[in-house]
């Protein structure tokens, strides 16, 4: 099969592969579609290094199910499944027992610690494989598996109260969709984004406002998400929150956050949390929503024997929505 692999720091390369074989718990996928997550060009770049050399990214994968491990119940072949971010978790330890299996220290990851979707096949343990419905199409549903899951737990983490009013900064492929189970849940939705077509997208979606992302919204924010990797947005956003307010930060990797002011940035009960990853209780609950609430990605397609130029269309903020990738290769 073709498959692409992190060749070095910003290197991405095309090469022939056996077609994995899965283990017994596994799943074989033959990839029918692949987001392009920013996460995947933090990997190729050198932010994330790789967790084993050689990898091929993808963590976004619509495909179908084309064998099965010995172990495996309850999965045929030809069924529509998803290949999502978090891949393997230890089940044991404290963070698992008590349903924090995001924080699991023994996690592993797709398109990271194992080959992913920018390939013709890939695998994964089938109890970490989402069931997929039917009726959207392979492309409308690559994004929801990290963009939207993703999106959907900083967006929980922000503590946005009902009616709330929450900022969005940055407002790419997981942005968009966060947006619109903000607003299908009653918020009202303020964006602050560099780009032209993305304010637009924004405001198409049914955003109050969108303006540059150092302009101040036009209200105080209950809640904000940082989507965009720039910690020097931290402040920015905290100075934009109400009082008791919470930022969330949404990215894996993030720049360099300067230094806070307390009196300006932080007091008043502001606060501060992280995203790490999620659960795959947030991934059920999320596509059920999307489901609910016909939450739509914008897409912009590729054929999977160019990633490399998504990737470089995504670094540069050539597209607004999300970039999708269609096997072409097999």
């Amino acid at each position: 099969m073709r498959a692409w692999s992190v060749a070095g720091a910003g290197a991405l390369r095309l090469v022939d592969r056996p077609v994995p074989v899965p283990a017994d718990d596994e799943l074989l996928v033959r990839v029918r579609a692949c987001g392009v997550c920013r996460t995947d060009l933090h990997v190729v770049e050198g932010d994330l290094p790789v967790h084993r050399a050689g990898v091929t990214p993808g963590h976004e994968v619509v495909g179908e199910v084309a064998g099965v491990g010995a172990a495996v119940r309850g999965f045929g072949g030809g069924e529509r499944v998803g290949v999502a971010w978090l891949r393997w978790t230890d089940g044991t330890c404290r963070y698992c027992v008590r349903g924090s299996e995001n924080l699991c220290p023994g996690s592993s990851y797709t398109g990271w610690d194992a080959d992913g979707g920018y390939a013709e096949y890939t695998t994964v343990p089938a109890a970490f494989a989402y069931r997929l419905p039917d009726g959207p199409d392979d492309v409308s549903l690559a994004p929801l598996l990290c963009a939207g899951i993703i999106g959907y737990r900083a967006l929980r983490r922000s503590a946005l109260p009902a009616g709330g009013r929450l900022g969005l900064y940055g407002f790419g492929g997981s942005a968009h969709l966060c947006a619109q189970v903000a607003l299908a849940e009653g918020a009202t939705v303020h964006v602050l984004t560099r780009g032209a077509a993305a304010r637009k997208l924004a405001l198409d979606l049914g955003a109050a406002s969108a303006r540059d992302a150092y302009d101040l919204p036009p209200e105080p924010l209950d809640s904000a998400i940082l989507f965009a990797p720039a910690g020097e947005l931290v402040p920015v956003a905290l100075r934009a929150l109400d009082r008791g307010g919470t930022l969330a930060i949404a990215g894996i990797h993030l720049s360099d956050v300067p230094a806070l002011t307390y009196e300006s940035d932080l007091f008043y009960e502001k606060q501060v949390r992280s995203v790490t990853s999620n659960t795959r209780e947030d991934g059920r609950e999320f596509l059920a929503l999307a489901a609910e609430h016909s939450v739509h990605a914008t897409t912009h397609t590729y054929p999977l024997s160019r990633a490399d130029e998504a990737l470089r269309d995504l670094a540069a903020g050539r597209f607004d929505g999300a970039a999708v990738l269609v096997n072409d290769l097999s």
